[in-house]
């Protein structure tokens, strides 16, 4: 049985595969399990690595921190393209106070942290692995880890950042939906009149298009192209269906309008007022449910590649009669499609023509979805060595030693932000399916906490035989709730969001998927997860900054 054993003991690449397997096996399955209905999730990775390096289990340390960094990138570069075409399409609207009120966050969250390191007397590494995991913010970890090897500091601090880490996560993540929670009786909010709150102000904030049938009586129109009605107009608009006389057509912006014709008009609804002014009042008919019309109406997903690298104007296949597309859908976000917009892998398009036309579009657009169930590996690693490049980029500061990098993590995240928005412009299309990026992700952050529990294993008994352990534990409550419930308060206080938006952005805020799937199962709607979108990006660069300018300041 010696070959059993050296499996554990000897290193090398069958000792490092069962060990990590072992540990990631065993801290997933211990994280389905729920305490209040609350779990830690992956994050048990993390203890058990600990554990099993506190027993002795060693593995190549070149082999972990090769492991450890890429597994990161995987991660942050996974989330980035995740979160990357809803963040861009959330700057529209509330974007500066979320973002302010987000950085407010960590701002606080690293002065407490500043004034406890003053006060207690712990050194600055292991502050700053205290603060993230009080905030749950694990590229804080690994940038905090990396200034300090760049420094080429060896004391035992080094290794306890890990430590100060675990012992401030678990209650972070409670602390975090503790501070919601306790937010929601501070304001005694009702959920039920939440939710209805939200359906209302739906109605008037929705930037979603809508359709109206409108009559024409506008005589200053009437014998003129439709194009007219399109120059009288600040916003695209889209006329789907056309009623003239008892003939009902997809017309063009060359089609000549009549008095009396009827206008299916799909647009956002803050037009829909000035468009009754400009063309009349709405009448009650449906062109869509008419059964003698020729026209049908489809759901087309872009699956041609080729067709992303062009303005919607400059696709020539498109510049002809029988269909008008109506509405596009990307990244759950709904739009009226015109010639400006660059079309993305996956974007559906909504078509309203004859079936001929239809056929024309869905040929153009590509409408195979088994093409999107591979993806497209090459773009993914060109985005990586582009991130890993942009994050060893030094920044220099006056008074700080050493230059500032935002590393491993904040380089593929940025990247991954603007491929995912921008990429096909330059024959870079990062896109892949749900499933795809969760498997990416997921594989990611279990080789970062893996790696980090077994390289830290060693140094746990002596963070809490002299009772540091537990103060870490007491100060990280701190870190996490403090911030958490001033800022917390003042959004919904001072600018006026609603109790679902404040617990998105708090999420957000601390970077913690456990808290937005709190926030999100208590709306009943995503309306949490579009205020993380919006301040996630901006948090977790500035988390991450935060570690290492900590560090290099104060080390």
């Amino acid at each position: 049985m010696n070959w059993f054993s050296s499996l554990f003991t000897e290193p090398g690449i069958s000792q490092t595969v069962v060990i990590y397997g072992l540990v990631i096996a065993v801290g997933i399955w211990l994280g389905r399990l729920k305490v209040f209905g609350i779990s830690l999730g992956v994050t048990w990775i993390l203890f058990a690595g600990l554990i099993v390096s506190y027993f002795g289990m060693q593995v190549e340390k070149d082999t972990e921190h090769f492991l450890k960094e890429f597994g990161l990138i995987l991660f942050v570069y996974a989330i980035g393209l995740q979160v990357g075409p809803g963040f861009f399409a959330s700057l529209r609207k509330n974007a500066v106070a979320n973002n302010i009120l987000a950085a407010s966050v960590v701002i606080m969250g690293v002065l407490i942290t500043l004034l406890f390191y003053y006060l207690s007397g712990n050194h600055i590494s292991v502050m700053t692995g205290l603060m993230s995991g009080a905030v749950t913010n694990t590229p804080g970890l690994a940038a905090a880890q990396a200034t300090v090897t760049d420094m080429h500091f060896t004391g035992m601090e080094k290794n306890l950042i890990t430590i100060a880490y675990a012992a401030a996560y678990p209650l972070g993540v409670f602390g975090i939906i503790g501070s919601l929670l306790l937010l929601k009786k501070v304001f005694r909010i009702n959920i039920e009149k939440e939710q209805e709150l939200h359906r209302k102000l739906g109605k008037i904030r929705s930037d979603r298009p809508v359709s109206v049938h409108l009559v024409l009586e506008n005589r200053q129109l009437s014998g003129k192209p439709l194009r007219k009605l399109f120059e009288l107009l600040r916003e695209h608009i889209v006329v789907s269906r056309l009623q003239h006389g008892s003939e009902i057509i997809t017309p063009t912006p060359d089609f000549l309008m009549t008095e009396n014709d009827i206008l299916l008009i799909v647009a956002s609804r803050k037009q829909v007022e000035q468009l009754k002014l400009l063309v009349g009042p709405p009448v009650d008919v449906d062109l869509r449910s008419v059964k003698e019309s020729p026209l049908q109406s489809s759901n087309i997903v872009v699956t041609n590649v080729a067709v992303t690298h062009k303005r919607l104007g400059d696709l020539l296949e498109l510049h002809q009669h029988g269909f008008t597309m109506t509405r596009l859908s990307r990244a759950g976000i709904e739009m009226v499609p015109h010639g400006n917009i660059f079309l993305q892998l996956g974007d559906t398009v909504k078509v309203v023509g004859t079936r001929e036309g239809i056929q024309v579009v869905s040929q153009t657009l590509g409408n195979s979805l088994k093409k999107l169930e591979v993806p497209d590996i090459a773009p993914i690693f060109m985005g990586i060595v582009l991130g890993v490049i942009l994050g060893s980029v030094p920044i220099h500061f006056p008074n700080i030693p050493l230059p500032v990098k935002i590393g491993m993590a904040g380089g593929p995240l940025i990247i991954a932000l603007v491929l995912s928005r921008f990429g096909s412009m330059v024959y870079l299309t990062n896109y892949i399916t749900n499933s795809a990026n969760y498997m990416i992700r997921e594989l990611g952050i279990c080789l970062f906490l893996a790696s980090v529990g077994l390289s830290s294993g060693g140094n746990l008994s002596a963070a809490f035989a002299d009772g540091r352990g537990w103060t870490w534990i007491g100060m990280g409550v701190i870190i996490t709730m403090v911030p958490l419930l001033l800022v917390g308060y003042m959004a919904c206080r001072f600018f006026k969001k609603t109790f679902f938006e404040m617990s998105g952005l708090l999420a957000g805020a601390s970077t913690d998927p456990p808290a937005l799937a709190f926030a999100s199962k208590l709306a009943g709607s995503d309306i949490p997860a579009i205020t993380y979108a919006t301040v996630y990006p901006l948090t977790m660069i500035l988390r991450i900054v935060a570690a290492q300018l900590l560090i290099l300041f104060l080390l």
